[in-house]
């Protein structure tokens, strides 16, 4: 049996093991909401398994409430909705999500509140329903942010989002069902043609996190900027759970089959580096670097060698003439300075002070220079990386124009 185990395939065991989702032990899922190991430990959870058919309703609805907003001549709405599952008996670090359902629920910027009184009773009404035909309870909730396509994804909790959040986790952890965050970036899906969702729980008001500026992700950030950016002004207040999608072997099947007879059509038709989103980038890479270069430009040229005095070499010129200007005294050239003060007072001669101006300035100006050489460089590597990355791109979408063009 052990042999057998061993030698199994593969790609046998992940569809065993994504059939599992979809179904349960009764009696194993009651024990542990009885047990409920959740509300000692407020990392207890670490991953989010998520359907196929719950995935496709949310980046339907959260598009659609982007269609509607532009139609309407202003900016993507955002959207909400319930989040349809159960803890895993079988893994029970995981929340399965097997189901979504909209909410009559529009709202702007961050603020997407369930506080109207149609939509409590729509609530009401839908659980009270879903009750009698599913074994599954709400557990949780998602909403989109369709704010702009940036570097980072906009999929992070607001401090209305954490405060609905507390409220679900305080009113549904306890007993046996504990509450799961979902934020869904619409715009980023439709520019990189994959789900661009994260899924979250929030840490109870009292907890004190024992890592010091460490993200929802786990990364840790020193910079306060950097964190901002990324995860909102709450970013120390919620975690972010690991999110896979499950789907039965009939659905592989049929996908594999779609796959290989239709979908890779769109692979060869299609380059992502020719894309919107790669091109922006492109654009914001250009003037970035653009921007450097100009901006040093003048501390690389003054800073030549030569006699030409440009303005890099200022300070030095002004320190020479400084010290060896106004009274006599000055070391001769080739001669060593005296380090001990004149026959007249014990003060350190002139010829001391400005040896010391001017290998202090030395100093300095090699310090500059050797910064302005490895900005330089920077900037140089940065314009190649964009060149080259359009350049394999054009490449690629030229190899496949001349191959699949009709003759």
């Amino acid at each position: 049996m052990a042999s057998e185990s061993s030698t199994a395939d593969p790609a046998v065991v992940v569809v065993a093991a994504a059939d599992a989702r979809y179904t349960f032990d009764a009696k194993k899922l009651e024990e542990l909401r009885k047990s409920s190991p959740w509300r000692d430990d407020p990392r207890y959870f670490k991953g989010v398994a998520i359907g196929p058919s719950a995935v496709m309703k949310m980046m339907t609805h959260c598009h659609s409430g982007v269609e509607k907003g532009v139609k309407r001549g202003g900016n993507p709405i955002e959207v909400m909705g319930l989040l349809l599952g159960r803890p895993d008996p079988n893994t029970p670090r995981t929340l399965i999500v097997t189901d979504v359902f909209p909410l009559p629920i529009e709202g702007f910027e961050t603020r997407v509140v369930a506080d109207d009184s149609d939509v409590i009773n729509h609530m009401i009404e839908l659980g009270e329903c879903l009750e009698n035909t599913r074994r599954e309870k709400f557990m949780g909730w998602y909403h989109s942010h369709p704010f702009d396509v940036s570097d980072h994804s906009h999929c992070y909790m607001s401090q209305t989002d954490i405060s609905t959040q507390l409220q679900w986790q305080r009113a549904e952890d306890p007993h046996g069902n504990p509450f799961l965050a979902i934020v869904v970036d619409p715009l980023r899906t439709l520019a990189r043609g994959e789900p661009e969702l994260r899924a979250f729980r929030a840490y109870p008001p009292e907890y004190n996190h024992p890592v010091i500026n460490q993200c929802p992700n786990g990364e840790i950030l020193h910079e306060e900027r950097a964190r901002l950016e990324r995860w909102g002004s709450c970013w120390a207040s919620y975690y972010e759970l690991d999110v896979e999608y499950y789907m039965s072997g009939g659905a592989r099947g049929v996908l594999s089959t779609l796959t290989r007879n239709f979908l890779w059509m769109r692979t060869l038709g299609t380059t992502p580096t020719c894309g919107g989103e790669s091109r922006r980038r492109c654009v914001d890479g250009v003037v970035a670097a653009a921007e450097r270069l100009a901006r040093y430009r003048p501390a690389v040229v003054g800073s030549g060698g030569g006699g030409g005095g440009g303005a890099g070499d200022a300070p030095s010129s002004m320190m020479g003439s400084r010290g060896s200007g106004g009274r006599a005294g000055s070391a001769s050239p080739g001669m060593p300075p005296k380090v001990g003060g004149d026959e007249r007072g014990g003060r350190p001669s002139p010829s001391s002070s400005s040896s010391s101006s001017s290998s202090s300035s030395s100093a300095v100006n090699s310090s500059g220079k050797e910064n302005n050489e490895d900005e330089l460089a920077r900037s140089c590597q940065a314009v190649i990386d964009v060149a080259t990355e359009k350049l394999i791109g054009s490449i690629a979408q030229t190899i496949k124009v001349e191959v699949f063009a009709q003759r």
